[in-house]
Protein backbone atom coordinates (compact mmCIF):
# COMPACT_ATOMS: atom_id res chain seq x y z
CA UNK A 1 0.00 0.00 0.00
CA UNK A 2 1.53 3.30 -1.13
CA UNK A 3 1.50 6.00 1.55
CA UNK A 4 3.40 8.90 3.06
CA UNK A 5 4.71 9.28 6.60
CA UNK A 6 4.36 12.53 8.52
CA UNK A 7 5.97 13.23 11.89
CA UNK A 8 5.65 16.42 13.94
CA UNK A 9 7.63 17.30 17.07
CA UNK A 10 5.44 19.47 19.30
CA UNK A 11 5.75 21.11 22.68
CA UNK A 12 4.16 18.30 24.67
CA UNK A 13 4.32 15.36 22.27
CA UNK A 14 5.56 14.01 18.97
CA UNK A 15 2.89 12.72 16.59
CA UNK A 16 3.23 10.44 13.61
CA UNK A 17 0.77 9.41 10.93
CA UNK A 18 0.70 7.09 7.93
CA UNK A 19 -1.53 8.49 5.18
CA UNK A 20 -2.80 6.72 2.08
CA UNK A 21 -2.68 8.31 -1.36
CA UNK A 22 -6.29 9.50 -1.00
CA UNK A 23 -5.66 11.19 2.35
CA UNK A 24 -7.10 8.44 4.52
CA UNK A 25 -5.27 7.98 7.82
CA UNK A 26 -4.00 4.43 8.02
CA UNK A 27 -2.44 4.70 11.47
CA UNK A 28 -1.30 7.32 13.94
CA UNK A 29 0.56 7.35 17.22
CA UNK A 30 1.87 9.80 19.80
CA UNK A 31 4.79 10.04 22.20
CA UNK A 32 4.24 12.40 25.13
CA UNK A 33 7.22 14.32 26.44
CA UNK A 34 8.04 17.23 28.70
CA UNK A 35 10.07 20.33 28.09
CA UNK A 36 12.65 21.42 30.65
CA UNK A 37 12.21 24.66 32.61
CA UNK A 38 15.49 24.90 34.58
CA UNK A 39 14.98 28.55 35.50
CA UNK A 40 12.19 31.08 35.31
CA UNK A 41 11.87 32.18 31.71
CA UNK A 42 13.85 29.25 30.30
CA UNK A 43 12.11 26.59 28.21
CA UNK A 44 14.34 24.06 26.51
CA UNK A 45 14.54 20.46 25.34
CA UNK A 46 17.05 17.70 24.70
CA UNK A 47 17.19 17.23 20.92
CA UNK A 48 17.92 13.52 21.36
CA UNK A 49 14.24 13.15 22.27
CA UNK A 50 13.21 14.40 18.82
CA UNK A 51 15.15 11.72 16.96
CA UNK A 52 14.45 8.92 19.43
CA UNK A 53 10.72 9.55 19.19
CA UNK A 54 10.85 9.75 15.40
CA UNK A 55 12.55 6.34 15.28
CA UNK A 56 10.12 4.82 17.77
CA UNK A 57 7.05 6.25 16.03
CA UNK A 58 8.18 5.18 12.58
CA UNK A 59 8.89 1.62 13.68
CA UNK A 60 5.50 1.37 15.38
CA UNK A 61 3.59 2.67 12.36
CA UNK A 62 5.44 0.42 9.94
CA UNK A 63 4.90 -2.59 12.20
CA UNK A 64 1.17 -1.88 12.28
CA UNK A 65 1.11 -1.83 8.48
CA UNK A 66 3.77 -4.21 7.16
CA UNK A 67 2.33 -3.79 3.65
CA UNK A 68 2.91 -0.03 3.74
CA UNK A 69 5.19 1.34 1.02
CA UNK A 70 6.33 4.75 2.24
CA UNK A 71 7.05 6.80 -0.87
CA UNK A 72 8.08 9.98 0.99
CA UNK A 73 8.61 11.32 4.51
CA UNK A 74 7.28 14.62 5.87
CA UNK A 75 8.80 16.34 8.90
CA UNK A 76 7.57 19.22 11.02
CA UNK A 77 8.23 20.69 14.43
CA UNK A 78 7.71 23.45 16.94
CA UNK A 79 9.61 26.66 16.39
CA UNK A 80 11.44 28.82 16.01
CA UNK A 81 13.84 26.79 18.17
CA UNK A 82 17.58 27.21 18.45
CA UNK A 83 19.58 23.97 18.44
CA UNK A 84 23.31 24.53 18.06
CA UNK A 85 25.57 21.56 17.33
CA UNK A 86 29.29 21.04 16.96
CA UNK A 87 31.32 19.81 14.00
CA UNK A 88 30.23 16.23 14.72
CA UNK A 89 26.54 17.17 15.03
CA UNK A 90 26.58 16.78 18.80
CA UNK A 91 24.35 19.40 20.48
CA UNK A 92 26.40 21.90 22.49
CA UNK A 93 23.45 22.47 24.84
CA UNK A 94 19.71 21.72 24.96
CA UNK A 95 17.61 23.41 22.27
CA UNK A 96 16.13 26.78 23.28
CA UNK A 97 12.44 26.87 22.41
CA UNK A 98 10.30 29.48 20.72
CA UNK A 99 8.61 32.57 22.20
CA UNK A 100 7.72 30.94 25.51
CA UNK A 101 11.45 31.08 26.34
CA UNK A 102 12.15 34.66 27.40
CA UNK A 103 15.78 34.48 28.51
CA UNK A 104 17.23 36.77 25.81
CA UNK A 105 15.82 40.11 26.94
CA UNK A 106 19.23 41.76 27.32
CA UNK A 107 20.27 40.57 23.87
CA UNK A 108 17.04 41.90 22.35
CA UNK A 109 17.75 45.30 23.87
CA UNK A 110 21.41 45.32 22.82
CA UNK A 111 20.82 44.15 19.24
CA UNK A 112 17.97 46.63 18.80
CA UNK A 113 20.23 49.44 20.01
CA UNK A 114 23.13 48.34 17.81
CA UNK A 115 21.14 47.73 14.62
CA UNK A 116 18.13 50.08 15.18
CA UNK A 117 14.55 48.93 15.27
CA UNK A 118 13.89 50.51 11.89
CA UNK A 119 16.67 48.57 10.16
CA UNK A 120 15.65 45.32 11.84
CA UNK A 121 12.08 45.74 10.59
CA UNK A 122 13.27 46.77 7.12
CA UNK A 123 15.45 43.68 6.74
CA UNK A 124 13.48 41.02 8.58
CA UNK A 125 9.96 42.43 8.80
CA UNK A 126 9.54 42.14 12.58
CA UNK A 127 10.83 43.72 15.75
CA UNK A 128 12.93 41.57 18.03
CA UNK A 129 10.88 39.77 20.68
CA UNK A 130 11.11 36.53 22.63
CA UNK A 131 9.95 34.79 19.43
CA UNK A 132 13.07 35.84 17.50
CA UNK A 133 15.87 33.31 17.05
CA UNK A 134 18.76 35.74 16.63
CA UNK A 135 18.88 37.07 20.20
CA UNK A 136 18.81 33.50 21.55
CA UNK A 137 21.88 32.67 19.48
CA UNK A 138 23.49 35.81 20.88
CA UNK A 139 22.50 34.72 24.39
CA UNK A 140 24.47 31.49 24.01
CA UNK A 141 27.47 33.51 22.82
CA UNK A 142 27.19 35.88 25.79
CA UNK A 143 26.25 33.49 28.59
CA UNK A 144 27.69 30.08 27.68
CA UNK A 145 31.08 30.64 26.01
CA UNK A 146 32.11 26.99 26.42
CA UNK A 147 29.07 25.91 24.38
CA UNK A 148 29.44 28.78 21.92
CA UNK A 149 33.04 28.03 21.03
CA UNK A 150 31.96 24.55 19.85
CA UNK A 151 28.87 25.66 17.90
CA UNK A 152 29.05 25.15 14.14
CA UNK A 153 25.51 24.52 12.80
CA UNK A 154 21.93 25.62 13.51
CA UNK A 155 18.87 23.37 13.49
CA UNK A 156 15.20 23.33 14.41
CA UNK A 157 13.18 20.14 15.04
CA UNK A 158 12.13 19.63 11.40
CA UNK A 159 15.57 20.37 10.00
CA UNK A 160 17.19 18.17 12.67
CA UNK A 161 15.04 15.23 11.60
CA UNK A 162 15.91 15.94 7.95
CA UNK A 163 19.60 16.00 8.91
CA UNK A 164 19.42 12.70 10.79
CA UNK A 165 17.50 11.07 7.95
CA UNK A 166 19.41 12.41 4.94
CA UNK A 167 22.58 14.19 6.06
CA UNK A 168 21.34 17.45 4.48
CA UNK A 169 22.08 20.75 6.19
CA UNK A 170 19.03 22.73 5.17
CA UNK A 171 16.44 25.07 6.71
CA UNK A 172 13.21 26.21 5.14
CA UNK A 173 12.58 29.87 4.37
CA UNK A 174 9.69 30.18 6.80
CA UNK A 175 11.74 28.95 9.75
CA UNK A 176 14.70 31.05 8.63
CA UNK A 177 12.54 34.17 8.60
CA UNK A 178 12.00 33.68 12.33
CA UNK A 179 15.73 33.64 13.04
CA UNK A 180 15.34 37.42 13.18
CA UNK A 181 17.20 39.58 12.33
CA UNK A 182 19.39 37.28 10.23
CA UNK A 183 16.97 36.74 7.30
CA UNK A 184 16.19 39.23 4.51
CA UNK A 185 12.43 38.95 4.07
CA UNK A 186 12.16 40.69 0.68
CA UNK A 187 15.11 38.95 -0.99
CA UNK A 188 14.39 35.58 0.67
CA UNK A 189 17.97 34.95 1.73
CA UNK A 190 20.23 35.18 4.76
CA UNK A 191 21.28 38.74 5.58
CA UNK A 192 25.04 38.32 5.59
CA UNK A 193 25.96 41.52 7.53
CA UNK A 194 23.79 40.66 10.55
CA UNK A 195 24.71 36.96 10.43
CA UNK A 196 28.45 37.69 10.40
CA UNK A 197 28.11 40.23 13.20
CA UNK A 198 26.41 37.87 15.66
CA UNK A 199 26.80 34.28 14.41
CA UNK A 200 29.99 34.17 12.33
CA UNK A 201 31.18 30.84 13.72
CA UNK A 202 27.96 29.09 12.62
CA UNK A 203 27.63 27.99 8.99
CA UNK A 204 24.28 29.24 7.67
CA UNK A 205 22.02 26.39 6.51
CA UNK A 206 21.13 26.09 2.86
CA UNK A 207 17.67 27.54 2.28
CA UNK A 208 14.76 25.64 0.71
CA UNK A 209 10.97 25.71 0.79
CA UNK A 210 8.97 23.53 3.15
CA UNK A 211 7.81 21.11 0.46
CA UNK A 212 11.17 20.81 -1.29
CA UNK A 213 12.96 17.48 -1.08
CA UNK A 214 15.93 17.84 1.27
CA UNK A 215 17.44 14.46 0.40
CA UNK A 216 16.91 10.73 0.70
CA UNK A 217 16.99 8.35 3.64
CA UNK A 218 20.54 7.10 4.16
CA UNK A 219 21.49 3.49 4.79
CA UNK A 220 22.22 4.24 8.45
CA UNK A 221 18.87 5.99 8.95
CA UNK A 222 17.08 3.16 7.15
CA UNK A 223 18.59 0.60 9.51
CA UNK A 224 17.38 2.57 12.54
CA UNK A 225 13.89 3.51 11.35
CA UNK A 226 12.80 0.68 9.07
CA UNK A 227 12.28 3.10 6.19
CA UNK A 228 13.67 2.12 2.81
CA UNK A 229 17.00 3.68 1.92
CA UNK A 230 16.53 6.27 -0.81
CA UNK A 231 13.06 7.38 0.34
CA UNK A 232 12.66 11.15 -0.28
CA UNK A 233 12.42 13.43 2.76
CA UNK A 234 11.05 16.96 2.56
CA UNK A 235 12.69 19.98 4.19
CA UNK A 236 9.65 20.62 6.40
CA UNK A 237 8.86 23.68 8.47
CA UNK A 238 7.45 24.93 11.78
CA UNK A 239 4.38 23.04 12.97
CA UNK A 240 1.91 25.94 12.86
CA UNK A 241 2.64 26.45 9.17
CA UNK A 242 2.46 22.73 8.47
CA UNK A 243 -0.85 22.68 10.30
CA UNK A 244 -2.11 25.47 8.04
CA UNK A 245 -1.18 23.28 5.08
CA UNK A 246 -3.11 20.37 6.61
CA UNK A 247 -6.36 22.33 6.37
CA UNK A 248 -5.66 24.31 3.21
CA UNK A 249 -5.40 27.63 5.08
CA UNK A 250 -2.47 29.02 3.12
CA UNK A 251 -4.13 30.93 0.29
CA UNK A 252 -4.19 34.77 0.18
CA UNK A 253 -6.81 36.04 2.63
CA UNK A 254 -6.80 32.89 4.77
CA UNK A 255 -6.38 33.00 8.54
CA UNK A 256 -5.61 29.83 10.45
CA UNK A 257 -6.48 29.55 14.14
CA UNK A 258 -4.56 26.74 15.81
CA UNK A 259 -6.09 25.59 19.09
CA UNK A 260 -3.32 23.96 21.07
CA UNK A 261 -1.16 24.29 24.17
CA UNK A 262 -0.74 27.82 22.89
CA UNK A 263 -2.98 29.55 20.35
CA UNK A 264 -1.41 30.45 17.03
CA UNK A 265 -2.73 32.57 14.16
CA UNK A 266 -1.36 32.86 10.63
CA UNK A 267 -2.66 35.24 7.94
CA UNK A 268 -1.45 34.72 4.39
CA UNK A 269 -0.97 37.17 1.55
CA UNK A 270 0.86 36.78 -1.75
CA UNK A 271 3.64 39.12 -2.84
CA UNK A 272 3.68 37.18 -6.11
CA UNK A 273 0.37 38.87 -7.00
CA UNK A 274 1.63 42.31 -6.02
CA UNK A 275 0.48 42.46 -2.40
CA UNK A 276 2.90 44.12 0.00
CA UNK A 277 4.66 42.44 2.88
CA UNK A 278 2.61 43.49 5.91
CA UNK A 279 4.54 44.83 8.89
CA UNK A 280 3.49 45.90 12.36
CA UNK A 281 5.56 45.99 15.56
CA UNK A 282 2.81 44.07 17.36
CA UNK A 283 2.92 40.95 15.18
CA UNK A 284 5.44 38.72 13.38
CA UNK A 285 6.10 39.13 9.67
CA UNK A 286 7.46 35.93 8.12
CA UNK A 287 8.03 34.18 4.85
CA UNK A 288 5.31 31.70 3.99
CA UNK A 289 5.54 27.97 3.54
CA UNK A 290 5.47 28.39 -0.25
CA UNK A 291 7.34 30.68 -2.67
CA UNK A 292 5.84 34.13 -3.10
CA UNK A 293 3.80 34.06 0.11
CA UNK A 294 4.14 36.14 3.25
CA UNK A 295 2.50 35.77 6.62
CA UNK A 296 1.44 38.01 9.45
CA UNK A 297 1.45 35.76 12.49
CA UNK A 298 0.70 35.94 16.17
CA UNK A 299 0.29 33.72 19.16
CA UNK A 300 -1.03 33.50 22.71
CA UNK A 301 1.42 32.01 25.21
CA UNK A 302 -1.32 29.96 26.84
CA UNK A 303 -4.59 28.46 25.66
CA UNK A 304 -4.74 24.68 26.10
CA UNK A 305 -2.02 25.06 28.74
CA UNK A 306 -4.38 27.31 30.71
CA UNK A 307 -7.36 24.98 30.52
CA UNK A 308 -5.13 22.04 31.47
CA UNK A 309 -3.87 24.01 34.48
CA UNK A 310 -7.44 24.63 35.63
CA UNK A 311 -8.35 20.99 35.09
CA UNK A 312 -5.49 19.83 37.29
CA UNK A 313 -6.13 22.52 39.88
CA UNK A 314 -9.81 21.63 40.29
CA UNK A 315 -9.35 17.85 39.99
CA UNK A 316 -12.20 17.69 37.48
CA UNK A 317 -12.38 16.15 34.03
CA UNK A 318 -12.96 18.10 30.83
CA UNK A 319 -16.60 17.01 30.28
CA UNK A 320 -17.49 18.24 33.79
CA UNK A 321 -15.74 21.55 33.29
CA UNK A 322 -17.25 22.12 29.85
CA UNK A 323 -20.76 21.39 31.11
CA UNK A 324 -20.32 23.77 34.04
CA UNK A 325 -18.77 26.43 31.80
CA UNK A 326 -21.70 26.24 29.42
CA UNK A 327 -24.10 26.62 32.34
CA UNK A 328 -22.12 29.65 33.53
CA UNK A 329 -23.10 31.52 30.36
CA UNK A 330 -21.60 34.43 28.41
CA UNK A 331 -19.52 36.68 30.64
CA UNK A 332 -18.87 33.91 33.19
CA UNK A 333 -21.24 35.53 35.70
CA UNK A 334 -19.15 38.68 35.91
CA UNK A 335 -15.63 37.23 35.68
CA UNK A 336 -12.91 38.53 33.38
CA UNK A 337 -9.55 36.81 32.96
CA UNK A 338 -6.29 37.88 31.36
CA UNK A 339 -4.71 34.66 29.99
CA UNK A 340 -1.14 35.84 30.45
CA UNK A 341 -0.13 33.00 32.76
CA UNK A 342 3.09 32.50 30.75
CA UNK A 343 3.57 36.13 29.81
CA UNK A 344 2.15 37.12 26.46
CA UNK A 345 3.35 37.17 22.91
CA UNK A 346 1.23 39.11 20.45
CA UNK A 347 -0.05 41.75 20.25
CA UNK A 348 1.20 43.14 23.59
CA UNK A 349 4.67 41.52 23.36
CA UNK A 350 5.09 41.46 27.12
CA UNK A 351 6.93 38.49 28.66
CA UNK A 352 6.38 40.01 32.12
CA UNK A 353 2.58 40.08 31.78
CA UNK A 354 0.82 37.85 34.28
CA UNK A 355 -2.57 36.19 34.60
CA UNK A 356 -5.34 38.19 36.21
CA UNK A 357 -8.83 37.10 37.31
CA UNK A 358 -11.08 40.06 38.02
CA UNK A 359 -14.52 40.05 39.57
CA UNK A 360 -14.20 37.00 41.83
CA UNK A 361 -16.74 36.48 44.60
CA UNK A 362 -17.48 33.59 46.93
CA UNK A 363 -20.42 32.71 44.70
CA UNK A 364 -18.19 31.78 41.75
CA UNK A 365 -17.32 28.15 41.03
CA UNK A 366 -14.93 26.22 38.86
CA UNK A 367 -17.32 26.34 35.90
CA UNK A 368 -17.22 30.14 35.98
CA UNK A 369 -13.42 30.06 36.08
CA UNK A 370 -13.28 27.64 33.18
CA UNK A 371 -15.72 29.74 31.16
CA UNK A 372 -13.63 32.84 31.90
CA UNK A 373 -10.51 31.01 30.68
CA UNK A 374 -12.18 30.04 27.41
CA UNK A 375 -13.42 33.60 26.94
CA UNK A 376 -9.97 34.98 27.80
CA UNK A 377 -8.34 33.03 24.98
CA UNK A 378 -11.12 34.17 22.62
CA UNK A 379 -10.56 37.79 23.65
CA UNK A 380 -6.86 37.28 22.98
CA UNK A 381 -7.69 36.00 19.49
CA UNK A 382 -9.87 39.06 18.88
CA UNK A 383 -7.05 41.34 20.04
CA UNK A 384 -4.76 39.73 17.46
CA UNK A 385 -7.33 39.78 14.66
CA UNK A 386 -8.05 43.47 15.16
CA UNK A 387 -4.32 44.21 15.19
CA UNK A 388 -3.84 42.28 11.94
CA UNK A 389 -6.69 44.14 10.27
CA UNK A 390 -5.26 47.46 11.40
CA UNK A 391 -1.99 46.45 9.69
CA UNK A 392 -3.83 45.86 6.41
CA UNK A 393 -4.77 42.17 6.58
CA UNK A 394 -7.82 41.45 4.43
CA UNK A 395 -9.08 38.39 6.29
CA UNK A 396 -11.58 36.57 4.08
CA UNK A 397 -11.61 33.01 5.43
CA UNK A 398 -11.01 31.49 8.88
CA UNK A 399 -10.01 27.86 9.36
CA UNK A 400 -9.78 26.29 12.82
CA UNK A 401 -7.45 23.39 13.56
CA UNK A 402 -5.82 21.62 16.49
CA UNK A 403 -6.92 19.47 19.40
CA UNK A 404 -9.05 22.25 20.88
CA UNK A 405 -11.45 22.07 17.92
CA UNK A 406 -12.86 18.89 19.43
CA UNK A 407 -14.64 21.03 22.02
CA UNK A 408 -17.73 22.67 20.52
CA UNK A 409 -18.09 25.22 23.31
CA UNK A 410 -14.61 26.69 22.85
CA UNK A 411 -15.14 27.04 19.10
CA UNK A 412 -18.50 28.75 19.61
CA UNK A 413 -17.09 31.17 22.19
CA UNK A 414 -14.27 32.20 19.84
CA UNK A 415 -16.76 32.86 17.03
CA UNK A 416 -19.10 34.76 19.36
CA UNK A 417 -16.30 36.93 20.80
CA UNK A 418 -14.62 37.68 17.47
CA UNK A 419 -17.68 37.74 15.22
CA UNK A 420 -15.87 35.36 12.84
CA UNK A 421 -17.26 32.39 10.98
CA UNK A 422 -14.89 29.43 11.39
CA UNK A 423 -14.49 26.45 9.09
CA UNK A 424 -13.50 23.20 10.80
CA UNK A 425 -12.03 20.49 8.57
CA UNK A 426 -12.81 16.79 8.78
CA UNK A 427 -9.30 15.95 9.99
CA UNK A 428 -7.73 18.02 12.75
CA UNK A 429 -4.87 15.68 13.64
CA UNK A 430 -2.57 18.58 12.86
CA UNK A 431 0.92 19.19 11.58
CA UNK A 432 1.87 15.54 11.09
CA UNK A 433 -0.96 15.26 8.57
CA UNK A 434 0.21 18.41 6.81
CA UNK A 435 3.74 17.03 6.69
CA UNK A 436 2.43 13.85 5.06
CA UNK A 437 0.56 15.97 2.50
CA UNK A 438 3.66 18.02 1.68
CA UNK A 439 5.60 14.78 1.22
CA UNK A 440 2.96 13.47 -1.20
CA UNK A 441 3.00 16.68 -3.24
CA UNK A 442 6.81 16.74 -3.28
CA UNK A 443 7.03 13.27 -4.83
CA UNK A 444 4.43 14.17 -7.45
CA UNK A 445 6.17 17.46 -8.27
CA UNK A 446 9.55 15.74 -8.63
CA UNK A 447 8.12 13.60 -11.41
CA UNK A 448 10.24 10.64 -10.36
CA UNK A 449 7.26 8.39 -9.67
CA UNK A 450 4.88 7.83 -12.55
CA UNK A 451 2.23 6.47 -10.19
CA UNK A 452 2.25 9.54 -7.91
CA UNK A 453 -0.48 12.09 -8.58
CA UNK A 454 -0.44 15.53 -6.98
CA UNK A 455 -3.07 15.49 -4.21
CA UNK A 456 -5.41 18.36 -3.38
CA UNK A 457 -5.93 19.20 0.28
CA UNK A 458 -9.61 19.89 -0.43
CA UNK A 459 -9.93 16.22 -1.41
CA UNK A 460 -7.81 14.97 1.48
CA UNK A 461 -9.45 17.13 4.13
CA UNK A 462 -12.81 18.74 3.27
CA UNK A 463 -14.65 21.17 5.55
CA UNK A 464 -16.83 19.24 7.99
CA UNK A 465 -18.36 21.98 10.13
CA UNK A 466 -19.00 25.71 10.05
CA UNK A 467 -19.23 27.69 13.29
CA UNK A 468 -21.34 30.84 13.02
CA UNK A 469 -21.28 33.61 15.66
CA UNK A 470 -24.41 34.44 17.64
CA UNK A 471 -25.09 38.05 16.67
CA UNK A 472 -27.20 38.58 19.80
CA UNK A 473 -24.06 38.20 21.95
CA UNK A 474 -22.08 40.85 20.11
CA UNK A 475 -22.90 43.72 22.53
CA UNK A 476 -21.97 41.57 25.53
CA UNK A 477 -18.60 40.63 24.08
CA UNK A 478 -17.90 44.13 22.73
CA UNK A 479 -18.18 45.39 26.30
CA UNK A 480 -16.07 42.53 27.64
CA UNK A 481 -13.36 43.16 25.04
CA UNK A 482 -13.15 46.82 26.01
CA UNK A 483 -12.72 45.79 29.65
CA UNK A 484 -10.15 43.15 28.63
CA UNK A 485 -7.92 45.72 26.98
CA UNK A 486 -8.32 48.18 29.85
CA UNK A 487 -7.64 45.52 32.48
CA UNK A 488 -4.18 44.83 31.06
CA UNK A 489 -3.33 48.54 31.03
CA UNK A 490 -4.59 48.94 34.58
CA UNK A 491 -2.65 46.00 36.02
CA UNK A 492 0.54 45.89 33.93
CA UNK A 493 2.75 47.78 36.38
CA UNK A 494 1.80 45.55 39.29
CA UNK A 495 2.20 42.42 37.12
CA UNK A 496 5.72 43.52 36.18
CA UNK A 497 6.62 44.04 39.84
CA UNK A 498 5.31 40.58 40.70
CA UNK A 499 7.24 39.07 37.78
CA UNK A 500 10.42 40.61 39.16
CA UNK A 501 9.65 39.13 42.59
CA UNK A 502 9.12 35.72 40.99
CA UNK A 503 12.50 35.87 39.29
CA UNK A 504 14.18 36.93 42.51
CA UNK A 505 12.62 34.06 44.45
CA UNK A 506 13.23 31.26 41.91
CA UNK A 507 16.46 32.28 40.22
CA UNK A 508 16.64 34.29 37.06
CA UNK A 509 18.39 34.37 33.75
CA UNK A 510 20.91 37.16 33.36
CA UNK A 511 18.72 39.50 31.38
CA UNK A 512 16.47 42.48 31.84
CA UNK A 513 13.69 41.51 29.48
CA UNK A 514 11.54 39.56 31.91
CA UNK A 515 10.41 36.00 32.23
CA UNK A 516 7.13 34.30 31.99
CA UNK A 517 7.38 30.59 31.52
CA UNK A 518 4.44 28.59 32.78
CA UNK A 519 5.88 26.23 35.36
CA UNK A 520 2.96 23.84 35.69
CA UNK A 521 3.32 20.62 33.66
CA UNK A 522 1.18 20.67 30.54
CA UNK A 523 -1.19 17.75 30.31
CA UNK A 524 -3.17 18.93 27.31
CA UNK A 525 -3.05 16.63 24.33
CA UNK A 526 -2.87 19.62 22.00
CA UNK A 527 0.27 21.22 20.70
CA UNK A 528 1.72 24.31 19.35
CA UNK A 529 4.49 26.68 18.75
Amino acid sequence: MRCTLGVDVGTSSTKGVLVAADGAILASTTRAHDVSRPRTGWVEMDAAIWWDEFVSITRELLSAHPDAEVIAVGVSGMGPCILLVDEDDEPVRPAILYGVDTRAGAQIERMTAELSAEEIIRVGGSTLTSQAGGPKIAWVADEEPDAWVRARRLFMPASWLARKLTGAYVLDHQSASQVSPFYDIENEQWHAPFWSQYAARIAPPQLAWAGDIAGSVTDDAAALTGLAAGTPVITGTIDAWTEAVSVGAHEPGDLMLMYGTTMFMIFTNSVATGAETLRTPSMWTTAGAFPGTRNLAGGLSTSGALTAWLKDLTDADYPQLLAEAEASGPGARGLLMLPYFAGERTPIQDPDARGVIAGLTLAHGRGDLYRAALEATALGVRHNVETMRAAGADIRRIVAVGGGTQGQLWLQIVSDVTGLVQEVPATTIGASYGAAFLAATAVAAAGEDADAEAPLIADWNPVAQIITPDAALRPTYDTLFDRYVRLYSATADIAHELAADQRASTGSATHSGGSAAHTHPTTSSTEES
